[in-house]
């Protein structure tokens, strides 16, 4: 569901970022970050349609007519393009894709189900890549960029994960790959998380256990992913095709 907004120079001249599942957690600050650099925002969600609504509510009150909404299932991959097509009716243009929703859930050897293989494999490999191209022509358009959020596991798997580190793993590819394929317009780059958002039923000692080994000793915050995300944006002219591991340290350490 999106609005036809009213246009004026401001929201003509402002970057334009679409980001996927940004209705909470890093998307959330992310979109939050941007928004507070002067970009306008297409926030994607899937089902999290309050959450969606509280933060276009809180932003739109901070700039109006700044950011809009659109629901769409990932998984359905010719309705992509209308995530495009919001921006380019709303705002006539697309200067950022943010590839970040993601599934991301255990699948032992001997319990993965097919089911499992297509929802992490679609979320978090197919998804980016039909939409990365749907966005293609428009990014061209403004000599854009695409960051993919991927994570540390794509290089050293996570036990009991398979899947999703395999999927994620082929999400690096794809930057490196989309880097070759669409410069020297569009640059394409990744953004690893490390310790930063816990999965659910990891206990306290586990967590400790993860901070300790990395260099900087402390847990990271979703605001150290937008940052980068933002200095990708802004400040990255002459980076393409690289994979930029925010997490304390820790995929250095053996």
């Amino acid at each position: 569901m999106t609005n036809k907004l009213s246009r004026n120079s401001d929201s003509d001249n402002a970057r334009v970022a679409l980001i996927t599942g940004a209705a909470h957690r890093i998307g959330a600050t992310t979109a939050k970050l941007l928004h507070q650099n002067g970009m306008n925002i297409v926030l994607h969600y899937r089902g999290s349609r309050e959450k969606a609504q509280a933060l276009q509510n809180e932003l739109n009150k901070i700039r109006e007519n700044s950011v809009i909404l659109i629901q769409a299932d990932l998984h359905n991959t010719s309705g992509l393009p209308a995530l495009i097509e919001a921006s380019i009716k709303t705002w006539g243009k697309l200067d950022v894709l943010i590839n970040n929703a993601s599934s991301f859930y255990p699948t032992q050897i001997g319990k993965a189900t097919e089911d499992q293989w297509d929802d992490l494999i679609g979320s978090n490999l197919k998804a980016p890549f039909f939409l990365s191209q749907a966005a293609a022509p428009y990014l061209k358009e403004t000599q854009g960029c695409i960051i993919n959020i991927v994570d540390i596991h794509a290089e050293r798997p996570l036990k009991t994960f398979p899947i999703y580190s395999m999927a994620k793993a082929g999400l690096v590819m794809m930057t490196k790959s989309l880097a070759g394929e669409l410069g020297p317009d569009i640059r394409v780059n990744a953004v690893a998380p490390g310790a930063i958002l816990w999965p659910e039923n990891l206990d306290e000692v586990a967590q400790q256990r993860i901070v300790s080994r990395t260099f900087l000793k402390r847990q990271g915050e979703p605001n150290d992913i937008a940052k980068t995300i933002l200095f990708l944006i802004q400040n990255a002219d002459y980076i393409t095709g690289q994979i930029i591991a925010v997490d304390g340290g820790r995929s250095l350490n053996t």
